[in-house]
């Protein structure tokens, strides 16, 4: 393996984000391996979306670093291609935000050529090529000339990753892609995720609730607790981690099982619900 694929595309180094005197990451240290999907996975209200924005720029951090590379983002020095770290970073990543953030008043076509539009000098020609291939590959070609409001809610998932993917990004950043979306639709978006990734060949992260989907369809898996990594693997090693928060994680539906046989036969509620 050259030695710039083992560095790897994505991490951070002590990281700290503090909103007023809350401390939501406390020393985040955490590699994304190239080529894969991690999936950043914890409580409800851990940070999980917090350290996406950071890892993609959108928060400015309190402390430490996160390289692109192996490159600090903050850097200002430029490469040898004369960019500069921050710059090259947002010209190869795309962030698929949460709700789609897609465009009512504008075509599927159209929400997908938009980016090409604003960021680039490419001519129409290619632009074109791009959209087309985007959407032939994500199965809406025959949906040019729809707009998202006439689309279901599948269609609009994978609207918003053809417009994330017509940049031909190297990591693509999801929030949250399937929040509020019922098991069948959970399940089909996590499928859309890995088949585009072997198709288009990006590296993913991708912050969740869904652990068992997560488990399925992931390359590995970090689960953020109290502001820092607990545990960074691949979901073998999710599995047979003895490490009791972890455990206590990954258990939780066997628990949930146990204390309903237990409310069943008389028991009384558990103690953080009493």
């Amino acid at each position: 393996m050259p030695e710039s694929e083992k560095v790897p595309l994505l991490a951070t180094r002590s990281l700290v984000k503090r909103f007023g005197s809350q401390v939501v990451l406390a020393d985040v240290t955490l590699e994304v391996p190239r080529g894969r999907v991690l999936a950043i996975i914890g409580k409800s209200g851990t940070g999980k979306s917090v350290l996406l924005k950071c890892l993609a720029g959108v928060l400015a951090t309190d402390g430490g670093e996160v390289l692109f590379e192996g490159r600090p983002l903050g850097a200002a020095a430029p490469d040898a291609s004369g960019t500069d770290a921050l710059a090259a970073f947002r010209r190869r990543c795309s962030y698929l935000f949460q709700g789609n953030a897609l465009l009512d008043s504008l075509t599927a076509w159209e929400n997908v050529a938009l980016p090409l539009e604003q960021a680039t000098l490419l001519p129409k020609a290619e632009i074109r090529l791009r959209v087309s291939e985007a959407l032939r590959r994500l199965e809406l070609e025959a949906d040019a000339t729809r707009y998202p409001s006439q689309m279901s809610g599948g269609m609009q998932k994978r609207l918003a990753l053809a417009r994330a993917l017509v940049t031909r990004p190297e990591i693509v950043l999801f929030d949250e892609p399937t929040a509020g979306l019922d098991p069948l639709r959970r399940n089909a978006v996590f499928a859309l995720i890995a088949h585009a990734q072997r198709e288009f060949g990006f590296t993913a992260v991708v912050v969740t609730h869904d652990l068992p989907e997560a488990l399925a369809s992931c390359d590995h898996l970090a689960l953020l607790d109290q502001g820092r990594i607990r545990f960074s693997g691949t979901p073998a090693d999710f599995a047979a981690t003895p490490d009791p928060v972890v455990a206590s994680f990954r258990d939780s539906p066997a628990a949930l099982a146990r204390d309903i046989a237990s409310l069943r036969a008389g028991a009384a509620l558990p103690a953080d619900l009493g």
